[in-house]
């Protein structure tokens, strides 16, 4: 059913004011018939567009990586790569351009050039100058045109402390030309005053994420702290000078606390009556209305108006896939005129407030103007209190009509470089040549009527945030993943504060051994340190001897019989209620993990996600294939059907100490092993925390024990004894071999060979191309070499990068590492929090000396002194064959390795005895296409951090000495813990058997 939009009493003056708005900018001949008048090729790109969704993509990611390529060799041979694609229906014309034999060639050449050409036609065409005297030069043209204008500082996204300061300096210079320009400028009353009031002249739009490279919601205090330290500066000197300025907003994670800081940074005295400066709305959000209305009642309170920007919003893409990658609410509707619909309301809302707020109604369509219109004329609102706003290059026409009606019309005008413009230029595209895009509607001809019809929304869009985005790509994989915590959320975060408070109240307590399904008393206790305060005791744990480990595995041999014949449904359904109490315990057992082995707030939360995931996702795995298959032909029978082997040793790592064991322990239970789990002494507590989720979930005594103990005594005696079924080993490549070798030995009385499954750690490398993105270089190798300190099996912890850019990318990615925040896990502003114990602490260090005699330092950064601390330290100019190159170090090192070509870069990141996960940064289609075959990874990610691997969507697990067995959060994984059978029955009697179909 689809429900009208209430038609009410603007409408018949918004229709008869579109309709004079539309006649104005329509002309009279179609859009494609005037293209073929034209021979442009940046008109001609553009239309091929529209018309062919193939080309569209494929277009699209070339203009992306144009910025990157530095000659027209490489340009010809790229848009070969992407154009060339099997996929992409090409237009004669550029099939004739594209048919070259060589990018050197003088073809190659000039479609080089042609095509260079016509995307920096393009982009002059969305972006209002390179530098600010072209600007000035714009922006007067603008003024000639009885427009006024908004500058926003186009520029690499600010990932750096230095980018940070710089932005601020270069808005500060920015409004400085410009007053000092605007001097010269003659009054043009139309936007220069409005109801005897002056308007300032001058105005120009910031991004607030951009005052600070670490900003994050999670940090709120300190997000705030950090920006509004700029912000003030920025509007002190805009108030000297007479500029106005506006706020835009971004994605929506940053939403609330944007709102939150300009909230009250507009409170205080010393801006609290300033009238000059404006916040944006973005009418995709579903909860924009909410907002709006929030602001006014906030605005009637201050006592003075400001601006408010109300646009349609321009993430709708990045937005709808986040959501449905996290499995979160979906903030923006799907149908475009929903948004529309939304739109609309939020018109009404604020100009029905005009005695409190200043409106800004930026759009390309020309209903949502005329509407605006319409509402603003029947309210008598005063001319000062509303203005239209339009972006630079988009609606020109409906621009010039509004100002022939007299109405204050404001072009947001983009500048920059087109280097770092081209991600803008790319939303605008898209915008431009989306099906539902006014503009091309517009320029197809479409019937008035329908050009102008209100908004219809579907009734689904009624529903307050759905949880599964209806995409038109559906996910392929059934399973859905457990969504991380949103720290988008305040409510959110002070459920995490409480969760310290509360887990705070617990430490220091005991935690005995389970065997048999009693706690029982061991003969020695081990404190378990806070690795941040190593004066911090998390809780004192039980050691068992090895009696007592000799006990447990006649537990488990006594247990096992029953536990076999256990139903597979039966087994599965205790899981999922484990996964059930672990997400009712999320905050809680995140801060277990962020206390005892340092790990940051979000990386904890997202290892709680994980272990959830195994829980959810092995039960779905057990009842699958206790399906078995049957091969059956007429007159027999073939069943091949699965069993538990017996006992399964689990002994798991510190680094992810709740997602590795979980995974570990509950794989080899749901398949009707008997499990005994031995975690590391470091991270016993939170074993600990998972055994009395797993025995609340159901597990019978004796099914699963909670074993820790001294790897040296209870894991060899445990590993060597021969009723050992299968052992489950996470950790170091010297240990896992040790098992490997130790378990192949036959003991007297063991009548079955064991089955060992090891992930054994990594050297993983990061190969970063010249035709890279380097803002996403860099962002995804500084989360990758320095999340968690690098202490995880994953952990990039060499970059391969190519001659070209190898300089340039080192500058960045030394600035980026230099601004992250290191200090205490539990600290919201941390990305780099302390190591596991003083042992790792040495190792480490002992490497970074190794370093310093075989490569250059690039940055070594300190660290506080009252934990387990190393500052992240990058060495440059390193030998492939070197020691930091080839051992793993399992710290905050990274080593930096220059290569000529992208051979020669395979042939570093395959040249190491590892091959677990590896990573490229590249947009060139041969590159990835080869790596994908070539680099020896056994999970390789492509243009993305290379850490945080999802069950059933990234199944995680290498080979060559980085392990053996199949990987964790695979369709694989619980084959390794079940015997495969064939059972075959004859079912011919005395020569007759039923046959299927026969009568």
């Amino acid at each position: 059913m689809v429900l009208q939009v209430q038609t009410s009493t603007y409408e018949a003056k918004t229709q008869e004011i579109a309709k004079q708005l539309l006649a104005a900018t329509q002309e009279n001949r179609s859009f494609f018939s005037s293209l073929r008048d034209q021979m442009r090729w940046d008109d001609k790109l553009l239309a091929w567009a529209m018309s062919n969704p193939g080309l569209r993509v494929q277009l699209f990611r070339f203009i992306d990586t144009l910025p990157a390529l530095h000659s027209k060799s490489e340009i010809a041979s790229h848009l070969q790569e992407y154009l060339g694609d099997e996929s992409v229906e090409l237009p004669a014309a550029l099939k004739g351009m594209l048919n070259f034999a060589n990018p050197d060639s003088m073809p190659g050449q000039v479609a080089a050039t042609t095509v260079g050409t016509a995307v920096e036609t393009l982009a002059h065409k969305y972006i209002s100058g390179e530098n600010i005297k072209q600007v000035i030069k714009t922006v007067e043209r603008l003024r000639k045109e009885k427009m006024a204008f908004t500058i926003d500082l186009l520029g690499e996204a600010v990932i750096t402390e230095a980018e940070a300061q710089s932005y601020l300096e270069r808005y500060l210079e920015l409004i400085q030309q410009l007053v000092e320009a605007s001097k010269n400028w003659a009054a043009i009353p139309a936007i220069d005053e409005a109801d005897g009031e002056a308007i300032p002249k001058v105005q120009v739009s910031v991004k607030l994420t951009a005052f600070y490279s670490q900003f994050d919601p999670l940090d709120a205090k300190g997000s705030e702290d950090k920006v509004s330290d700029r912000i003030r500066i920025l509007l002190r000197r805009a108030k000297e000078l007479g500029a106005t300025v506006h706020f835009d907003m971004e994605q929506y994670a940053y939403k609330d606390i944007t709102l939150s800081i300009l909230k009250k940074l507009l409170l205080e005295e010393e801006f609290q009556q300033r009238t000059d400066i404006g916040m944006t709305i973005q009418a995709y959000l579903r909860d924009s209305e909410q907002d709006t209305e929030d602001l006014i009642s906030w605005l009637k309170q201050r006592g003075y108006p400001l601006t408010i920007r109300l646009v349609k919003g321009a993430y709708w893409d990045q937005e709808t896939i986040k959501a449905a990658q996290k499995h979160w609410k979906q903030p923006v509707y799907n149908d475009k005129a929903a948004t529309d619909a939304n739109f609309e309301t939020i018109t009404q809302l604020l100009l029905e407030n005009h005695q409190y707020v200043y409106s800004a109604i930026g759009s390309h369509n020309v209903r949502s103007h005329a509407r605006a219109i319409a509402i603003a004329e029947s309210l008598n609102v005063p001319r000062r209190r509303f203005e239209l706003q339009v972006l630079y290059g988009m609606g020109d026409k409906v621009a010039k009509a509004l100002v022939d009606k007299g109405y204050r019309v404001r072009v947001y005008c983009p500048y920059g470089e087109l280097l770092p413009g081209m991600a803008y230029l790319i939303r605008r595209l898209l915008e431009n040549t989306a099906n539902s895009s006014f503009l091309r509607q517009n320029l197809e001809n479409r019937p008035i009527e329908e050009l102008l019809a209100p908004p219809v929304v579907k009734d689904t869009e009624n529903d307050n945030f759905p949880l599964s985005p209806r995409l038109s790509v559906p996910m392929s994989s059934s399973f859905l993943g457990a969504a991380d915590t949103d720290y988008a959320e305040e409510e959110v975060r002070m459920k995490a504060t409480q969760a310290f408070q509360s887990v705070r109240q617990q430490l220091g307590k005991t935690y005995l051994p389970l065997i048999n399904g009693e706690y029982v008393n061991p003969p020695e206790f081990v404190d378990s340190l806070n690795p941040s305060k190593f004066s911090e005791i998390i809780g004192k744990v039980g050691l068992i001897s090895v009696e007592q480990a000799e006990q447990a595995m006649q537990a488990a041999k006594a247990a096992f019989p029953g536990w076999k014949k256990t139903p597979a449904k039966q087994r599965a359904d205790i899981l999922r209620k484990a996964g059930d109490l672990m997400e009712e315990r999320r905050a809680e057992l995140s801060v277990w993990i962020v206390l005892e082995v340092g790990k940051p707030v979000k990386e904890a939360d997202g290892e709680v996600s994980e272990a959830i995931d195994f829980c959810r996702y092995y039960a779905d795995e057990i009842e699958r294939l206790d399906k078995g298959v049957n091969y059956d032909i007429p007159g027999e029978t073939n069943h091949y059907i699965y069993q538990p082997r017996g006992i399964a040793v689990v002994i798991s790592p510190w680094n992810f100490p709740l997602a590795i064991a979980c995974g570990m322990t509950v794989a080899a239970l749901v398949s009707g092993n008997c499990t005994l789990l031995k975690p590391a002494e470091t991270s016993s507590v939170i074993a600990a925390k998972l055994t009395e989720i797993l025995v609340d979930a159901g597990f019978p005594k004796g099914v699963f024990q909670y074993v820790p103990g001294k790897g040296s005594q209870v894991g060899a005696h445990l590993v060597n004894h021969p009723d050992t079924h299968v052992i489950a080993f996470t950790g170091s490549q010297e240990v896992g071999c040790k098992i490997y070798a130790e378990a192949a030995i036959l003991k007297p009385g063991q009548k079955h060979m064991k089955r060992v499954i090891a992930e054994m750690g990594g050297k993983n490398a990061i190969i970063v191309d010249e035709s890279a993105d380097l803002d996403q270089a860099v962002v995804g190798v500084v989360q990758s070499a320095f999340g968690y300190t690098g202490q995880k099996c994953s952990a990039a912890s060499r970059v391969i990068v190519l001659q070209p850019i190898y300089d340039a990318f080192v500058q960045r990615l030394v600035e980026a590492t230099k601004s992250l925040n290191i200090g205490e896990a539990e600290l919201p502003s941390t990305q780099v929090g302390p190591v596991i114990d003083a042992n790792a602490r040495d190792r480490i260090r002992e490497y970074i000396e190794k370093g310093k005699a075989e490569a250059e330092v690039a940055l070594e950064l300190a660290a506080p002194e009252q934990g387990y601390f190393i500052g992240p330290v990058i060495f440059s100019e390193v030998s492939p064959n070197a020691v930091i190159s080839q051992e793993e170090i399992f710290g905050p090192v990274l080593a930096i390795i220059r290569v000529k070509d992208f051979q020669e870069a395979l042939a570093v990141a395959n040249g190491t005895n590892y091959a677990l996960t590896g990573g490229l940064y590249s947009r060139t289609p041969s590159h990835i296409q080869q790596a994908q075959t070539e680099f020896e990874v056994g999970n390789l990610y492509i243009n993305r951090n290379i850490t945080g691997a999802i069950v059933g969507r990234q199944p995680f697990g290498g080979f060559k000495l980085s392990g053996v067995g199949s990987k964790a959060g695979g369709p694989d994984y619980l084959l390794q813990f079940l015997e495969p059978r064939a059972v075959t029955e004859n079912i011919q009697r005395q020569g007759f058997a039923p046959i299927e179909g026969a009568d």
